[in-house]
This record gives structure tokens, sequence and C-alpha cells, in this order.
């Protein structure tokens, strides 16, 4: 569309101003185009005397970002998402990274802008709406303390239902909690390093668009051509093809059980025999009543699930998907799915992250097991593991900070500190690990290492060659090599959440279908080593700005259970993260990188067109 729209919530003002061609081409768009604005924006706030160390993630200078790529709102093959950043995350620290998928991304193109940049912070709750370009800044009192589901029909009531979108915050994000996610469309989530906390800060409840507009394609023709031709590809491949509509990402929940890598009760374990209770086919079979893809999905991964009766009964609701299950079932040793998914709807309902939820749920179990925390704390709550009724308890008690539910809103690693044990926490930088065990899947280990987000596995899926064989079936458990492909699908990443679509079709598709079909959307002439250039560019950039906060070497690790716990049974039993091993990955992964502590040198920064 060509133009960004900046809101200041301090004075209430808004500016547009044009998307810049040159960083464009250096950046796509994206998280690489916001990397760059937080750059620019670090140096601004260092000529007023703020370093990046001082600000506050919960403060006036924090800036929060809605972001598109040139295939949102496309036919480029699921181009249905958007990204959201924030310079500073107040769950870890460093960038603030999430993606969401469903129709926000391609409506706010319809709505005539690529991005929104927000900064300053109201004193008053608003939300803005964004209808066919138009800009309004509204008074949301009437709003806030409202759900994500109340607030999403009554803007849509208000505004208009039709190629209309709300991304908002539920109670979660409004009461601070560290862990809150924005929601869009109900159910889908932007649901990592606690943005929700960010726009509730900001006193921005919602925001809502739509718009009848199309993004220009400089060859539409020959564009139309190459989706079409991509879009075969993806639908004859066996996991996006079949796998992923059929089960959804859950068919993953038997598959990394199987192999003895889908963590235990807080990673004490990674197999369980009861998991296929929790799996893709038992949801398929049992409680899913239809399919809700993305915009412009031919996968629809995503599914409608119905509990008929119980205690936990949900007549409607969305997901539950892999690392939800995984988070709030096996994590927590509860293999009831009927539970699982009205967590999973709570977390929905008030606008948590799934992943962080379970994982500080499992986290405190834990604690409780070891009689670390004191009674007085827990006020009734019984936190064994397996308990499936605690676990819906805990979800809404975190919303409001009830009770221990206060302790809870702050995350894993924080709640393990102020109980006296830090290495309960399985995250790294603050950012809790998903569903893989690096035990019994060794790349993924060196990806949570060095994700500049934290234990974050879409930041480079090396599960993909070491367990589904995609794009070539490697050894899971073998050390060699591994240095080269997580930087490889890092970069890859970088251009995925830039462009900006759904990562899964990169089951399907390489950096020379993206080269293909960017050429055609946006008249440049891409290939595919200037594409994987670019999300190199991407990553090293990000880093870049996470060594300001004070990130390095030393953050670059995982929790000291992987490295010196081996897995008690299952089809891993006895493998461990060799610290010794690790290292030497580790290593060679800088060397590949050019980084020094764990930094990028001036000379990979200046041979990637970084001005520093």
């Amino acid at each position: 569309m060509g133009k960004i729209l900046e809101v200041n919530l301090s004075d209430k003002t808004y500016k547009v101003t044009p998307i810049d061609e040159k960083i464009a081409r250096k950046y796509l768009g994206g998280k690489g185009y916001a990397l760059w604005i937080f750059y620019n924006d670090l140096k601004r706030l260092e000529l007023k005397g703020i370093a990046p160390k001082d600000i506050d993630p919960l403060g006036p200078d924090n800036t929060l970002i809605f972001a598109t790529g040139p295939a949102t709102g496309t036919a480029f093959p699921s181009s249905g998402r958007y990204h959201v950043m924030a310079l500073k995350s107040p769950l870890t620290g460093s960038v603030a990274s999430a993606n969401s998928g469903g129709e926000f991304g391609p409506y706010l193109k319809f709505a005539g802008y690529d991005m929104i940049v927000i900064r300053g912070k109201s004193d008053t709750p608003v939300y803005i709406s964004i209808i066919d370009g138009e800009v309004t800044i509204h008074d949301a009192s009437d709003l806030w303390g409202k759900n994500v589901f109340d607030t999403t029909r009554i803007l849509k009531d208000r505004h208009g239902n039709h190629n209309a979108s709300v991304a908002c915050i539920g109670p979660a994000g409004e009461n601070l909690v560290l862990i809150a996610n924005i929601m869009n469309d109900d159910h889908r989530a932007a649901g990592r390093t606690g943005v929700g906390a960010v726009m509730g800060s900001k006193k921005l409840k919602a925001i809502y668009v739509r718009g009848s507009q199309r993004p220009p394609i400089a060859k539409p023709d020959e564009f139309k051509e190459k989706a079409a031709k991509y879009l075969r590809v993806i639908k004859e491949n066996s996991v996006t093809g079949e796998g992923l509509p059929k089960y959804g990402t859950a068919i993953l929940v038997n598959i990394i059980n199987g192999i003895g890598s889908l963590p235990y009760k807080n990673w004490q374990g990674a197999y369980h025999p009861d998991a296929e209770k929790i799996s893709g086919e038992t949801l398929e079979q049992k409680y899913l009543i239809d399919r809700r893809p993305c915009w412009g999905c031919a996968i629809g991964c995503g599914r409608v699930s119905r509990v008929e009766g119980g205690p936990y009964q949900i007549l409607y609701t969305e997901g539950p998907e892999y690392e939800s299950i995984w988070a709030l079932g096996q994590d927590t040793g509860v293999h009831n799915l009927e539970a699982i998914i009205k967590a999973n709807h709570y977390c929905d309902e008030f606008g948590i992250d799934t992943i962080s939820m379970g994982a500080t749920i499992a986290t405190a179990m834990e604690l409780y097991e070891r009689r670390l925390i004191p009674k007085e704390d827990l006020q009734g709550l019984d936190l064994r593991f397996g308990n499936d009724a605690v676990l819906v308890e805990a979800i809404w008690r975190t919303a409001y900070k009830s009770g221990f539910g206060k302790y809870l809103a702050l995350g894993s690693k924080r709640l393990a500190e102020m109980y006296g044990a830090p290495d309960l926490s399985m995250s790294v930088k603050g950012l809790d690990m998903p569903a893989y065990d690096p035990r019994g899947i060794k790349g993924i280990g060196l990806d949570y290492a060095t994700a500049n987000r934290g234990g974050c596995h879409v930041t480079g899926y090396t599960v993909s060659p070491e367990v589904l064989g995609i794009p070539e079936q490697i050894d899971r458990l073998s050390y060699e090599g591994k240095a080269k492909w997580a930087k490889i699908f890092q970069d890859f990443t970088c251009v995925v959440n830039s462009t900006v679509n759904c990562l899964f079709v990169t089951f399907a598709l390489g950096a020379d279908a993206y080269a293909d079909m960017l050429a055609s959307i946006t008249g440049w002439d891409l290939t595919q080593d200037e594409i994987m250039t670019i999300g190199e560019r991407i990553y090293n950039l990000e880093r870049l700005i996470m060594s300001k906060y004070g990130f390095d070497a030393k953050d670059d690790t995982l929790p000291k259970r992987l490295l010196y716990e081996p897995l008690p049974d299952g089809p891993s039993k006895g493998e461990v993260v060799k610290p010794e091993e690790f290292k030497k990955m580790l290593e060679e992964y800088y060397r590949l990188r050019g980084w020094e502590n764990g930094v990028p040198t001036k000379e990979k920064l200046k041979e990637l067109g970084i001005e520093v």
C-alpha cells in the first residue's frame, strides 16, 4: 500500500509516512522493516539521553508495531498473517516479536496501510479504527475490562462486520500480565514475548480495520501464474496437503512423543504413554467439528472444537494446536484433552500466551512438588502435576492477578527466581521453550540457545530436517552440521516473517519460490541468494539491537537440566545435550555467522550493509 500509519497515543495524533523503497528492498517488510524502525528509534532516544537499557518496556518510550509485508493480502500462498513487534519486551528485556494469522493482516492492508507504528502512552483507555484510510482514535472506557470475544463483537457491531477485523487485548493485557497476548479474530494470537502487556501499558484496547482497497502488484499476470503454480506444489506436499489439513499441528503430538522428545512434567522427562489421549488424532475423532483456515490459506490447520458436556463443556472454540496441547497438557502432566481444550479457550478469552502459561504452571507444579512454595501463597491451590482442575483455575487467576495468579503472571523465569530455584524455569533469554526436547533433537537446542527472541522453535525450525525429513533427513541425535542448519533456517524464517506469510508453507516451498513470487509482486529483480542475504541482514540487525540491551554469548545457552540430566525413559532414554558438544556447535555457529562473543562484528555488519 506504500504507507505507514504512525500514531502517538500521548497526544492522540497521527501522521502518514511513505514506505521507503530502499529500506523495503533491504528488509522487505514485516519483521525486517520494523527492526529498521526500532534501530532508528534507539538512536533517537539516545540523543534524548535515554540509554537502551533504561527503556521501560511498559513506559511511553517503548514502540509497538503491527506490520504486514509485500505478500500479505495477495494471492501469495497463505498470506493472511501479520507480525507484531515491540522495541523492548517486558518479559525478556530484549526485542519483542510475535506473529499471528487470521484476517487482521490482510484487512489492515485493505484499510490502506502496510504498518501501524504506535508510540507514547494514553492516560485513558482508547481504541483505533481504520476504515478505508480514515483513522480515528476513540475512547474505550466502555470496553476496558471486557474479554477478547466481547470486545471483538462490540467493535464489529459498532463499525461493520464485512471485510473487518479486530486485534485487541483481554484482561491479561490490561492487567500487564507479562505473558499476555494480542488476539485477533477471536482465537488467533500474536502470542509470545508479552506484546499484550505492551499494548495494555499504552491503554490501547483494540485496533479495528476495514477496507476495500487492494495492494497493487507490479506484474499481475505473471504473479497470478506463479502463485497458482506454487499453490499446486503446496497441495501435493504430504505435510501441507494432507497431514496439516486433516489433523492440524497436533499431528505432531504422537510423532514427537514417539521419538521421546515431548517434554513431560516441566521437562523432567520427554515421553509418556498417555500422550495419545491428547493427540491430533484423538482431537479429530472426538472433539473436532470444523476447520477454520486463515485468510487466503489452502492448508487450513485451524481447528474448531466442541466439548459436549461435563465440567469442561464448551460448545464452540478454536484449537487447541500442538504447542498449546503440549504446554497445557503433557508439560503439566495433564492428559485430559477436555480440560486442555477449556484451558486453551480461557487463554484466548483472556489473552494469554498458551506456551508460557503452560510452562509457568508446570514450573509452579515442580516448585510445589519440591515444597518450595509457602502454603499461604497458594491460597488453596493444589498444584500437583496432572491436576486438570487446577490447570483451568490457574489461567483465570493469572489473567486477573488473583491470589497466586499474581505470581504466575510474572512468567516462569521470575517465578522460579522468586522461590529460589531459577534452574526450574525451562526458558532461554526469559522465553519459555516450546514442545521439542533437544536432548532428543540436538539441532533445535542450538536454535533455542541462539534464537534472538529466546526459547523459540519458529526462529529456526530444524525439527523439519531432523524429524520430518524436510528438505532432507538428518540424524536427530548427531551434533554434526547442526550449526549450518540453524543458520539457514533462522535466515529463511526472517524472510518469511518479513514477506509476511505462513511459515508452514516452507514445508513445501524454498527460497527460490519466495524470490520468484516476490519479484513479480514488487518488480524487483530478486534471486534466491539475495533473499537469503536479506534474511541474514534482518537476523544480524535484531542481534545488534539486542546487544544494546546487554545480550551476548552468555545468554546463548540452555537450561542446566538439558545439559546435565539425561532423559529417564522413552525412545531417547539416556540422551543429554553434552556440554562439550554444545560448545562446539555454538563455536561453529558463531564462525558461520561472523560473530564475536555472540555479537555481529563491524566487518559482518558492513558486509551486510547495516550502517552503525
